[in-house]
Formats: C-alpha cells, sequence, structure tokens
C-alpha cells in the first residue's frame, strides 16, 4: 500500500472525481438543549430547547462527505409532498458540485430522523418515515435518471437503509446498468439478502452486517476475511470493505489477500454517519484513479476524523491532508480552519459543554501585548477562536505596506499558540459575519474600546453571551515596532 503522504495527490485529484449517489434520503434532524426538572405530569425529564438543527442524512450524507471533499455528486432520491422535501432542496442547493434530481412522491414521507439530546447525552430519538417499496412511476423515474447519469461517472454508490427505495428489482436494475456503462458499483448494504447486491464492484458492511449476512460469527481481521470471501464467492462482488469498529478496516478483495487498517488514532465522539464518509471518500477516491487498497486507506483516515466530531459531521479535503502528514487536530496548521471546519470544532465543543471564546485583530508582527490579550481572552471560556483579518483586509485598514507577514504566516504564528484553539481567517472589514456564524459565548476585545464600539457586541450579549475587555500591556504597538524597524 502506497505510504499516507503520497495519498495527499489523490485527495488533490478528488476535485476532478464524479460520483453517483442513489438510495435512501433522510433528514437528520437534531434539537439540543438542557433538562433541569422532572416534568410534573410524567417521570420524565423536561428538555428546555436551545437549538435546533438540521441536516441531510442516509444518502444525504454521503453527498454532503463527497461535496465536502471537493468531489462532484449528482444525486437521485425519492422526497414526499411535504415541508421537510423543501429542507431537502434548500440543503441541497447549499452544497457545491451536487446536480440533484428529487423525485417527488405524494404516497411516501420524507424520512426524518429526530434526535433530542441533552447536552451530550441522547435522551429520545423519534422517527418519522415511509418504508415501501416505490410505486411503479416513481421506481421509472428513479432508474430511469440515475441510468441517464451514469454516462458521466465513474462511481455509482447505492446507499440503502432498508426504506424501500432499492427493494423490487431497483437495486439489480441499476447495477446492471452501471456494469453496462463501466461504472464501478458500491453498495452500503443492508439486511441479509445480498443477493440484490450481485455484481456489485464493493460491498462495505459493518461488523455486525458482515456477520448477519455471511451467517457467521465477526471477530476479528481473519473472521472478516473468511466471512468476506463467502459473499464474494456467493455474489460475485469485486472485493468487501468491512469496517471493523475498534479493530479499524479490512478490506478483502476477490483475487488477492486482504489487507487490514487500524483504526486511526483519535479520540471517539460520535461515530454517527461514519459508515457515510467511508463510502464517500472511498467512492471518491476510486473515481479520481486510486485503487482499491489506497481508496481503503483514505477512507480509514476520513473515517477517524469524523468520529471526532458532532452528530452526521463531514471530513473535509483538508482534514484529510493533515492527518496525512500525521497532524494531530490540536496541531497549530491544522487549528487553522475554514468556515465550515470552525462550524463543526465549535458544534463539537458544545456538545461536551465548553465556552466558546471570540477574539479578532489583524496580529501582523505578534508581540507581548498580543500575547497578553489571547491569553487573557483564554481564561474568559474554555476554547478561543480568532478572527484573522486577510492580507486585503489589512490593506484597507492599516494602509499601503501592511500587513508585513502574509495571513498564512500570521495564521501559523497564531496558531502555534496554546492559548489560541482555532484560526479562521476572514476577508472582510469586520467580523461581523464571522461572529453571526460561530454564534460565541464570549467576546474579548482590548480595554482601548468600550462596549458600545466594540463589533458584535450588541449580537453577543442578545444571544446571552457577554463582552470581555481586556487589560492592554503598555509599550507595545505593530505600527510603532514597524518604525523603529524603518529607522
Amino acid at each position: 500500500m502506497t505510504e499516507r503522504s503520497a495519498l495527499v495527490p489523490v485527495v488533490s485529484a478528488l476535485a476532478g472525481a464524479r460520483v453517483l449517489v442513489i438510495g435512501d434520503l433522510m433528514l437528520d434532524r437534531f434539537v439540543t438543549g438542557a433538562v433541569e426538572r422532572i416534568s410534573p405530569e410524567a417521570p420524565i425529564p423536561v428538555l428546555k430547547v436551545d437549538d435546533e438543527t438540521v441536516m441531510l442524512g442516509g444518502a444525504g450524507n454521503v453527498v454532503r462527505n463527497l461535496a465536502a471533499l471537493g468531489a462532484h455528486a449528482a444525486f437521485v432520491v425519492v422526497v414526499g409532498a411535504d415541508d421537510a422535501a423543501t429542507d431537502v432542496g434548500r440543503l441541497v442547493d447549499a452544497l457545491d458540485g451536487i446536480d440533484a434530481f428529487l423525485v417527488t412522491a405524494s404516497g411516501r414521507r420524507t424520512s426524518i430522523k429526530t434526535r433530542f439530546l441533552a447536552g451530550t447525552q441522547q435522551m429520545l430519538r423519534a422517527d418519522r418515515e415511509t418504508v415501501a417499496p416505490l410505486a411503479p412511476d416513481h421506481r421509472h423515474a428513479v432508474v430511469e435518471a440515475a441510468t441517464k447519469l451514469m454516462e458521466n461517472c465513474a462511481v455509482v454508490v447505492l446507499s440503502d437503509y432498508g426504506k424501500g427505495v432499492l427493494d423490487d428489482g431497483v437495486a439489480e436494475e441499476l447495477i446492471a446498468a452501471a456494469n453496462a456503462a463501466g461504472a464501478t458499483v458500491i453498495v452500503d448494504p443492508k439486511g441479509r439478502d445480498y443477493a440484490r447486491y450481485r455484481g456489485a464492484g464493493v460491498v462495505t458492511p459493518n461488523r455486525a452486517e458482515l456477520a448477519e449476512a455471511a451467517e457467521r460469527p465477526v471477530v476479528d481481521a481473519a473472521t472478516a476475511d473468511a466471512a468476506a470471501r463467502i459473499l464474494i464467492d456467493t455474489f460475485g462482488f469485486g472485493a468487501v470493505l468491512a469496517t471493523l469498529g475498534a479493530d479499524g478496516m479490512t478490506l478483502v478483495p476477490a483475487n488477492d489477500a486482504p489487507t487490514v487498517l487500524d483504526v486511526e488514532a483519535r479520540e471517539v465522539f460520535d461515530v454517527s454517519g461514519a459508515g457515510d464518509t467511508v463510502v464517500a471518500m472511498f467512492a471518491a477516491a476510486l473515481a479520481a484513479g486510486a485503487g482499491y487498497g489506497d481508496a481503503a486507506a483514505l477512507a480509514n483516515v476520513a473515517a477517524g476524523i469524523v468520529v471526532g466530531k458532532v452528530g452526521t459531521a463531514v471530513a473535509y479535503a483538508d482534514d484529510v491532508v493533515h492527518a496525512l502528514h500525521h497532524q494531530d487536530l490540536s496541531s497549530a496548521e491544522a487549528k487553522v480552519l475554514g468556515l465550515a471546519p470552525a462550524l463543526d470544532r465549535v458544534e463539537t465543543w458544545r456538545r461536551r459543554g465548553l465556552k466558546v471564546g471570540f477574539t479578532n485583530g489583524c496580529f501582523d508582527l505578534l508581540h507581548p501585548g498580543h500575547v497578553s490579550l489571547l491569553a487573557q481572552a483564554r481564561e474568559a471560556c474554555d476554547r478561543l477562536i480568532v478572527g484573522l483579518n486577510s492580507d486585503a483586509s489589512v490593506t484597507r485598514l492599516k494602509g499601503t505596506g501592511r500587513p508585513v507577514q502574509t495571513e498564512a504566516a500570521r495564521a501559523a504564528v497564531l496558531a502555534s499558540l496554546a492559548s489560541v484553539d482555532a484560526v479562521v481567517i476572514f476577508a472582510d472589514d469586520t467580523p461581523m459575519a464571522l461572529l453571526e456564524a460561530l454564534r460565541p459565548d464570549v467576546l474579548v476585545k482590548g480595554a482601548d474600546y468600550t462596549v458600545d464600539q466594540v463589533v458584535g457586541a450588541a449580537e453577543v450579549q442578545g444571544w446571552g453571551g457577554r463582552v470581555v475587555l481586556a487589560q492592554l500591556e503598555s509599550g507595545h504597538s505593530t505600527t510603532e515596532i514597524i518604525s523603529r524597524i524603518a529607522e
């Protein structure tokens, strides 16, 4: 198998990958809050709701991961004629590089899984869904659209969550069409009837699914290999990629020795959707020209990243590159984030009950005054995000000749400080848009401002946060330092 660092070019090539995803779509809703009392009506906790979020799940989560990796995805799914379908359309439209074909079935419900969480503890899950094969006209629409889209996709993913979209011969028909088009078929399976997936290129069961399908226990890599061989011999699969939880992953090709991939050494916070991440990365890597072994290695890295996030999260291409360079998520370079990864990080922190702080500035030629400000900011919260003005923004604010250091250099220096947990570069003259997206609990600025002069102070206080004015170290100024250097 290729050395990890040599897989970085494959990640770069994902931008040219084209993958078609078909299967069971669902919406994942998260209702979060705190439990402070027991209901007087029944012996049950009362959840005081603080926030509600919704994201694409099931086949939709595969597509979300493909978009995060920079791949291009075509998407064929079925929704009901309901309000949830409107949410699906909005969420799909927000993804880059996605061509979606939504089949509206008036007799079905759009699947919704609603999870109620108190802090990090899931209290209840409520499912609203239709579990039934498609009506003939909806079946025809799915197969027709998918067959046409296969012409431009190197890999076809069937994401089966057992809701009925791939039932009654739909999976078989799609596999036959994909094979005829020369596309590789990857199936994320459900249930024990793998005959419906006969002829697929790769199936990706987890430990329990593999054991059920092969009708034999799977306790380690060796028994996973034996079980996978049964499926390959019985159904003509090209390979089985089995995810084994704490035992990592095992890739079993039809005509080659198995490859055992140890679990990535990361903190496991939430395994929701990790299987979708594996499928997305494996599919994208194959579509980008990687072999089975390299694609599996990348899928294992991506899975290790996503289980350290919250909910049905995604792995971004930058996350994967950092991991391939053996960089832990706490390392300096991995602290420099785009907005989407930063939102993931903030959500993870909040689910752990941590208070998130924010400060911002140009931080050109970092000096002791900056260090003191950042230390005070970190003391006021559990995790500190620094909003960093981009080069263009600094020039507009400070004039020609500034910044002295590029935004990349300034971000790297900030991220090397123990007091800083994340750095996000913003291009506007003020951090207002960034603040509204991150919604910090604490906003910190220097005491040379008054609260009413701090950008975002009213908004932070409006959502229950507070503003802290940090004491400044006298005698330190970037402008003065530059002047002394010039003299």
